[in-house]
C-alpha cells in the first residue's frame, strides 16, 4: 500500500510504501484488552484500616445469669456497646458488626489486590500494529470524525510539519488539507450530564487529530493546544483508537520512515 507524501504547501512531491505495520489484521478485541490494561496501570491501590469499626469498647455476655447478658431479652446476639444502665436495665446500640451503624465493612477493598492487568509483550505489540491498520480505515473512521471527507487523503504524510514553531502557521496548514474543521471541533465541549460532573470529570470534549513526529520539536509546543502530538516511540492502542474507535492520525514524513527503518512494534 501506497501513500503520497505532500509539502507544507499541500503539494505532492513524492509517495512512499507503507511501513509492514499498517497491514495487520483490524483486531478490535485485542485493541480493548491493550487499552484496559493500560487504564489500570492509573488505579490507586487503597484499603481500609484494619482497626475499623473495631474502636469500640464492647463487652458483653450471652449467658444466661451473667451481668450485662443478653440472654432471655427476646433480642438478637449482635455485639452492642452499652450507652447507659439503670440497675440491670441497659440501653445500648449496636457496634462492631458489619450491619450496624458505625461498625466495620463486610468485605472492605484490601491492599493486596492485584489492579494491574499484565498483557505479554507480543500480544501488545500486535495491538498496536492492529491500531496502526485500523488509523488507515475510512469507514472506522467516519465513526469519531464528522468532517473527514474534506481531509485530503488517508493516511495523510506531510514533510516538514515538525518545522513548524507558530500556532498560526499550524492552522494555516491544516487549513490547506482540510484537516481545520477537525481540528476546531477538538476544542468544543459540553457539560456531562449526571453525576459524573461532580467527580473531576465535568466536560466532555471531542477527541482531536492526532500528530505523530520523529522527536521532539518545536510542533509540540505550537500545536499542544488545537491537538494531541506524539512520538512515534510512544504510540499505543489508547492514543491511537481512544475508547477503541480509531483517531484520524497525522504523520510526519520523518516519523513514518523511523517506524520503518527501525521496525518499531514488530
Amino acid at each position: 500500500m501506497k501513500a503520497n507524501i505532500y509539502s507544507l504547501q499541500s503539494e505532492k512531491i513524492g509517495e512512499m510504501e507503507l511501513p509492514p505495520q499498517f497491514q495487520e489484521e483490524y483486531r478490535e478485541d485485542l485493541i480493548m484488552r491493550s487499552i484496559l490494561a493500560i487504564l489500570s496501570h492509573s488505579r490507586i491501590p487503597k484499603g481500609t484500616d484494619i482497626h475499623a469499626g473495631k474502636k469500640k469498647v464492647i463487652s458483653l455476655s450471652k449467658r444466661r445469669r451473667s451481668y450485662k447478658t443478653t440472654y432471655g431479652y427476646g433480642i438478637s446476639r449482635t455485639p452492642r456497646k452499652i450507652m447507659w444502665r439503670r440497675g440491670e436495665r441497659f440501653y445500648w446500640v449496636g457496634a462492631f458488626a458489619p450491619q450496624t451503624v458505625g461498625g466495620r465493612e463486610a468485605h472492605p477493598p484490601k491492599v493486596e489486590k492485584k489492579i494491574y492487568e499484565k498483557i505479554n509483550k507480543r500480544e501488545r505489540r500486535k495491538a498496536i500494529r492492529s491500531a496502526l491498520a485500523a488509523t488507515v480505515i475510512k469507514d472506522l473512521l467516519k465513526l469519531r470524525h464528522k468532517h473527514l471527507d474534506k481531509v485530503k487523503e488517508i493516511p495523510l504524510i506531510i514533510d516538514d510539519i515538525e518545522s513548524i514553531a507558530k500556532t498560526k502557521e499550524f492552522v494555516q496548514v491544516m487549513e490547506k488539507f482540510g484537516v481545520l474543521d477537525e481540528v476546531l471541533r477538538g476544542k468544543e465541549r459540553k457539560i456531562r450530564p449526571g453525576k459524573g460532573k461532580f467527580r473531576g470529570r465535568k466536560y466532555r470534549r471531542k477527541v482531536p487529530p492526532l500528530i505523530v513526529v520523529s522527536e521532539k520539536c518545536n510542533l509540540m509546543k505550537a500545536a499542544r493546544n488545537l491537538v494531541e502530538v506524539v512520538l512515534v516511540k510512544d504510540l499505543n492502542p489508547l492514543i491511537l483508537c481512544p475508547g477503541g474507535i480509531p483517531r484520524l492520525t497525522i504523520w510526519s514524513r520523518k516519523a513514518m520512515e523511523k517506524l520503518k527503518e527501525e521496525k518499531l512494534f514488530m
